[in-house]
């Protein structure tokens, strides 16, 4: 079911992909056989170049991909997605050019118009189409070429009428999203290290995905990510990629071994793992819960048990951690009300889009109504963090990697 699934889509993608670079093609083809030499010969340039490269991206994905590691598959990938979205933001004005033709083609054809002259596409919206396409262009590279390492440190601070006295001003570090097989730079991965420990966290919270697929990814990294450490420890918990669900296995049981290894590295460095449990945190006397759920989602992997892991845990304050933000709508405001904080992941807020002043948009949120920061419904409050690592398009472009600095308030 899942490979039929993937194929569809894949279909559907190279689809739809195929017919954006038609369209783009005969809507400029139209046009710039009559502008100046320089102008054809640039815009037929990039055209082409980017034709050449989405084309060889999409063979060094899908049929050299066995070849090749995720962090390099990224790149092929993000190559597909620039040379689609320069095509997309000239697209758009194709589009309107050819409603205006269209506009006119109907009125004539109402009015019983003869036939006049040929309705010839707009140069100055193809002009303007073209401008419009090197916003893409530039932003996408960027982001690739400066986005991916550019760690950012978020700070909240969270006032719970029942925080014991002990735990005023409990300074808390969350990551998430780690995806360690996407990188490609140990000394840039450092200096994020080197900023969650200046944060002088109390506890650290890992949120989930410490890889995109194989417990392997984690090894070149595993000496410095054991570093992190905070007072009343660092916890951890699994995330949808840590289950192996999208890569091809020789058996159940290597799957399952993979598995094993990923949940042995985060002991390794030192990290408590929760599945399906809880713990107390200690200071003073007094104590708060801390509950780690497996992995729960919407459409997601659903590992997450959290009625086992919130069973018995009795203090004033109860903090979760689980990865996917939509476990907090679908469960936890609905049957678990004493629950205060939810610390989530996931959404990486899709990596791109917008954040400023009090403006907020990325694509991801056409998927989730919550993605990124802190949101609060009735007494209860979920963090998404916005990730520290990087799957998929290998760049970050308005969205960046995320330290997040929460403080609780009694």
């Amino acid at each position: 079911m899942a490979s039929t699934r993937f194929i569809m889509l894949l279909i559907a993608f190279i689809g739809l992909g195929t017919l954006l670079e038609i369209y783009t093609y005969r809507g400029l083809r139209s046009r710039w056989d009559n502008w100046r030499k320089w102008q054809r010969v640039s815009a037929r340039s990039l055209y082409f170049f980017f034709l050449g490269l989405g084309i060889l991206s999409m063979l060094m994905m899908f049929i050299l991909g066995n070849y090749f590691s995720r962090a390099t598959l990224n790149f092929w990938f993000s190559f597909t997605v620039w040379n689609w979205s320069i095509k997309l933001f000239l697209s758009v004005f194709l589009l309107i050019d050819d409603l205006r033709r269209f506009t006119i083609f109907g009125k004539r054809k109402i009015l019983s118009q003869k036939k006049g002259e040929k309705i010839s596409r707009s140069d100055f919206l193809v002009k303007t189409g073209a401008v419009a396409a090197t916003i893409p262009f530039l932003g996408l590279g960027w982001g690739m070429l400066a986005g991916p390492y550019r760690y950012r440190v978020y700070s909240e601070r969270i006032k719970l009428p029942h925080l014991p006295k002990a735990f005023d001003g409990l300074k808390i570090v969350q990551i998430s999203d780690i995806h360690s097989g996407s990188f490609y730079d140990k000394e840039a991965v450092q200096k994020g290290i080197d900023l969650v420990n200046a944060q002088n966290a109390d506890v650290i919270f890992f949120t989930g995905d410490i890889v995109n697929d194989k417990a392997e990814e984690l090894e070149p990294y595993l000496e410095m990510f054991a570093q992190i450490t905070a007072p009343m420890g660092v916890y951890s918990i699994l995330g949808n990629h840590d289950y192996g669900d999208y890569t091809s296995w020789d058996s159940e049981e290597a799957k399952e071994e993979n598995n094993r290894n990923i949940r042995a590295a985060h002991g390794k460095m030192g990290w408590k793992l929760l599945l399906n449990e809880h713990v107390y945190l200690e200071k003073s006397g007094e104590k708060i819960g801390l509950i780690g759920c497996e992995n729960w989602g919407k459409g997601f992997h659903k590992e997450g048990d959290l009625e086992k892991a919130a069973k018995g845990c009795e203090a004033p304050v109860k903090l979760l951690l689980s990865h996917d933000p939509t476990h907090f709508d679908e469960i936890v405001k609905k049957d678990f009300k004493d629950i205060d904080i939810m610390f989530a992941g996931h959404t990486h807020g899709a990596q791109i889009g917008i954040e400023t002043g009090g403006f907020k948009w990325s694509p991801i949120s056409l998927r989730y109504s919550k993605w990124a920061g802190l949101y609060k419904e009735e007494e209860q409050y979920l963090y998404i963090n916005r990730g520290f690592g990087f799957i998929g398009y290998a760049g970050r472009l308005g969205i960046m990697p995320e330290v997040t600095v929460m403080t609780l308030e009694a």
